[in-house]
């Protein structure tokens, strides 16, 4: 039989560990910063993220959010989303500069409330339009906070969250995830994958800032320059930059090593047609579509990448956003 003390420990322990947990929250009227637990969806599908079913699909992550006193005055935010590691250090230097330039800003964390620790060897854990959907559901909290001008918040993402940085500014997405004239001022995307990518005869409008390695073999400059061309052509005012000596997460203090099992799409060719609502492959000149093209999405993997920093983009990326971000919140 267990103790009255025991009773008591355990208890104790329980509304210790419910205190540990904060609710979640739908808006930050009360304008609190820290940890901040809220409300997204995971989308089994491009089509379901589209038609709004997906949001049926309700789950709970989080963000750690830092406001810097802007007086009387709101500040600009940035919605910063983590690559297939989840958030580490990196995110967290980026989010350090972003307040030092006087900006809110707003790490999210898309992995922990799905129950997922690393998606490097295996993407299909998580559908890259879950961080899009993330990155929207960051954007409606944030614009309930008094302290931030919703008119003025970007999305900055690395890797898989350079994806919903970069494609976030189809219109499409924005039309499926929020209601009225909110939308981001900004994407900023740092080395996301443009193999198999997300098309759209519309944009949002806002400026992108593209930032490639020119010896990224995880997910190559060259497909994104093309798209970084695609876009123009829809009237998006993109900035493009490419660092020649630099590989995948070069603007982290890290060597460089290689990960053996990691999954890369760098052969492959594909686009998911939002308008149409059509996914299709490319193999061998061929055009593929339905359960060919799914097929064709899988076997065109590749394992082994390398990852590390290099010291002309770890220098020159800091300043690289601080301008062009100060462009777009002007």
């Amino acid at each position: 039989m267990p103790t009255f003390k025991f009773l008591l420990l355990v208890i104790a322990a329980g509304a210790l560990a419910a205190c540990a947990s904060p609710a979640p929250v739908d808006s930050l009227a009360d304008a609190h910063d820290g940890h901040i637990v809220f409300a997204s969806f995971t989308p089994r599908g491009t089509g379901e993220f589209l038609s709004r079913e997906a949001q049926a699909h309700k789950v709970l992550i989080s963000g750690e959010l830092s406001v810097p006193d802007g007086g009387e005055r709101a500040v600009p935010a940035v919605i910063i989303l983590h690559g297939s590691s989840g958030v580490n250090p990196g995110e967290r230097v980026w989010a350090q500069r972003m307040n030092a330039l006087g900006y809110a800003s707003f790490v999210v964390d898309s992995f922990t409330g799905r129950g997922i620790r690393n998606t490097e060897k295996d993407q299909s854990q998580l559908a890259m339009t879950a961080d899009i959907a993330d990155a929207y559901a960051a954007l409606r909290l944030l614009a309930t906070d008094p302290r931030i001008d919703k008119r003025r918040i970007a999305v900055m993402g690395f890797s898989r969250g350079g994806v919903a940085a970069l494609y976030s500014t189809l219109a499409p997405f924005r039309d499926a995830a929020v209601d009225g004239t909110l939308g981001f001022a900004a994407h900023v995307a740092f080395y996301p994958s443009c193999g198999i990518g997300y098309d759209a005869s519309q944009v949002d409008g806002a400026p992108v800032l593209m930032l490639l390695g020119g010896k990224d073999d995880y997910t190559p400059a060259a497909p994104c320059a093309a798209y970084a061309q695609a876009l123009r052509a829809k009237g998006a005012g993109v900035t493009l930059k490419t660092y020649p000596q630099a590989y995948h997460g070069f603007d982290r203090p890290t060597a460089l090593r290689t990960v053996s099992q990691a999954t890369s799409a760098r052969e492959c060719h594909g686009t998911y047609d939002l308008d149409r609502r059509q996914f299709t492959m490319l193999r061998d000149g061929e055009s593929l579509t339905g359960a060919a093209a799914v097929e064709e999405s899988r076997r065109c993997l590749s394992r082994g990448v390398t990852l590390g920093g290099d010291p002309q983009a770890q220098a020159e990326s800091p300043a690289d956003v601080a301008a062009f971000l100060k462009r777009a919140f002007e």
